[in-house]
């Protein structure tokens, strides 16, 4: 993490000259724009970027769905503000002088637009703490890397793609050596970008991996997450490969796993592991030993 004053610094020195401001869509995924650093201080830490509230009422293959209150053909698209959140400012290691700040969904009033997901866990997070809790996270996201590029990938419509390993690599030292090259660049990258690791290991199928994370507030939890998910993706595309956090990419599964704790004062209270998953028409978490070619869909 940096605070404004070291972004100062860098883009004086000429080591950060991009800055990406986003926000998290209903689908999990990370919207924005690249902003140049110097407008960034000098008009966007204080006045926000403009986004388009569509952005919010959009399905899997980004177009725009009915029956949104929030945004619509029939009430019209407009714009709404997304405010960064110095909090979250961050380098990005695995990009070339860019650094990454996450906001909080505004209407220009000031209003927080509350479909938006950060702020329906900002309320939750504050309900909790008025009945005595602070909300703990930890996350545990399973995905599979693939030796096809995206657009390879594309280009075989989803199916008959190429896991990294070609057998279950579920704790085997020597299968995930095959994968450390990349998977180091994930530890190492999020670490830098602030996000504590805890380890990775090798899951129940070919190609399978897993990265696991220091447990945060939850706020913090979901902001980790959704910048890891995106910067796995970004690291693989960098390295001429791919990965998919689906939950059924095709008979096998991947799994979401959320641990949270509610502290307050000295007492906890637990909840066990949930298996989750925002993949549609999947039973999240399932696992079926059954060999496949069928479709890897959407990664």
């Amino acid at each position: 993490m940096i605070s404004l004053d070291e972004l100062r610094a860098g883009v004086e020195s000429g080591s950060i000259d991009t800055v990406v401001v986003a926000f998290t869509d209903m689908q999990g995924r990370l919207m924005g724009k690249r902003m140049h650093a110097e407008f960034f201080l000098e008009d966007s830490v204080e006045h926000g970027m403009e986004g388009c509230n569509y952005l919010l009422a959009l399905e899997m293959e980004m177009d725009p769905v009915p029956g949104y209150e929030l945004a619509s053909w029939e009430r019209g698209y407009g714009d709404f503000r997304v405010q960064p959140d110095l909090a979250s400012l961050r380098r990005i290691p695995w990009l070339e002088g860019t650094a990454l700040v996450l906001g909080d969904v505004l209407w220009h009033d000031g209003t927080p637009v509350r479909p938006s997901p950060r702020q329906v866990l900002n309320e939750q997070v504050e309900r909790a703490r008025a009945a005595g809790f602070e909300p703990m996270f930890g996350s545990e996201l399973e995905f599979y890397l693939l030796k096809d590029t995206y657009a390879e990938a594309h280009e075989k419509n989803y199916r008959d793609l190429t896991p990294s390993v070609p057998y279950i690599l579920d704790y085997h030292v020597l299968a995930t050596t095959y994968d450390e090259p990349f998977i180091r660049q994930i530890r190492n990258g999020m670490q830098a970008a602030g996000i504590k690791v805890e380890n990775s290991k090798g899951e129940a199928w070919p190609g399978q991996q897993e990265i696991n994370f220091r447990f945060a507030g939850a706020v913090t939890m979901a902001d980790n997450h959704v910048i890891y998910k995106n910067g796995a993706k970004e690291l693989a595309h960098l390295n001429g490969m791919s990965i998919t956090f689906m939950a059924k990419p095709d008979t096998r599964g991947s799994a979401a796993l959320v641990t949270s704790t509610g502290r307050c004062g000295a007492a906890t209270s637990r909840r066990s592991p949930t298996r989750s998953s925002s993949a549609r028409g999947s039973r999240a978490g399932s696992r079926t030993r059954r060999s496949s070619r069928s479709s890897w869909r959407r990664t």
